[in-house]
């Protein structure tokens, strides 16, 4: 019968440390993918602001030493990530494979333009600034037109910094409940052993010497958890990796370190502060409270 009991016991304990562990692992998981999404907000608005495109259209009589001109003075401007030329030809190639015809046999004539394309530096990815560039590109003599989406521009400023500001509130109030969580799971793991508190404060233990055994435990459940998150926190990341290079989610490895310290940091300090704080409850509770 006794060893029965003990067995019991011993399932009911291994049971209450894997929820905990559990707990811990997807609440940490969840936080760490957030701080992953946080940190990267700007790399992922600069990704799609890099895809804005200027056209710059010349005229039939322009040059080609002053297409050429052009091209390699917009490719050195501080504000151009690449600067590509498009020839009339190429331009008709391309909008022909895309209809489905030739639409040059069908006029007797090619109506396109050459151009240069031009894709921004994320940080001059902004109305003003475009206007200022455009304007300048286009006081060139040989220049005929210079296009782009300016209400494209205005709607995906607009929504980075509204994804911004939530993302950066979604995240306060997320943390908020991976604590609260994780504190729960603890307080519910020590609840079970609250007759097992009270009985060693009445033989005479100190409540250092009480608390001690319970932090050190849910202290190496924190751990375990923490380090389970981070093992799927990093297959998340090399997913990713892999699916969208252009993003390079490993370049600033440096932060990725500090983001799975802080993660690491976090599970041992709530799980610490957690247990201190739930057992300190039930020490200073009386011996009939502990049935409610």
């Amino acid at each position: 019968m006794s060893q029965y009991i003990e067995r019991y016991q011993r399932r009911r304990l291994i049971s209450s440390y894997f929820s905990v562990v559990l707990s811990i692992a997807l609440v940490l998981f969840l936080l760490g993918a957030l701080g992953l999404l946080v940190l990267n907000t700007k790399k992922l608005a600069d990704h799609f602001k890099e895809q804005i495109t200027i056209s710059v259209f010349l005229k039939d009589n322009a040059k080609p030493v002053e297409i050429e001109q052009l091209q390699k003075s917009l490719a050195m401007a501080d504000y151009t990530k690449s600067a590509d030329y498009l020839s009339k030809e190429d331009a008709a190639e391309q909008y022909s494979e895309d209809i489905g015809e030739n639409f040059v046999e069908f006029l007797g004539y090619n109506p396109l333009q050459n151009a240069i394309d031009v894709n921004l530096k994320a940080d001059f990815v902004s109305t003003d600034q475009i206007e200022e560039i455009a304007s300048s590109i286009a006081a060139k003599t040989y220049v005929d037109e210079v296009s782009y989406d300016k209400p494209l521009i205005s709607l995906l400023n607009d929504n980075v910094r509204k994804i911004s500001l939530w993302i950066l509130v979604a995240s306060a109030i997320f943390t908020l409940i991976a604590v609260l969580l994780i504190n729960s799971s603890i307080r519910l793991s020590i609840y079970s052993k609250r007759f097992i508190i009270k009985t060693m404060q009445m033989v005479g233990a100190t409540k250092k010497f009480i608390r001690r055994p319970f932090i050190w435990t849910n202290i190496k459940l924190g751990m375990l958890g923490a380090f389970l998150a981070l093992i799927a926190l990093a297959v998340v990341l090399y997913y990713v990796n892999t699916n969208f290079p252009e993003l390079n989610i490993f370049q600033d490895l440096m932060v990725l370190i500090l983001l799975f310290l802080g993660v690491f940091g976090l599970g041992v300090v709530i799980s610490w502060a957690s247990t201190h704080i739930a057992t300190q409850r039930f020490l200073n509770l009386r011996t009939d409270d502990l049935y409610y």
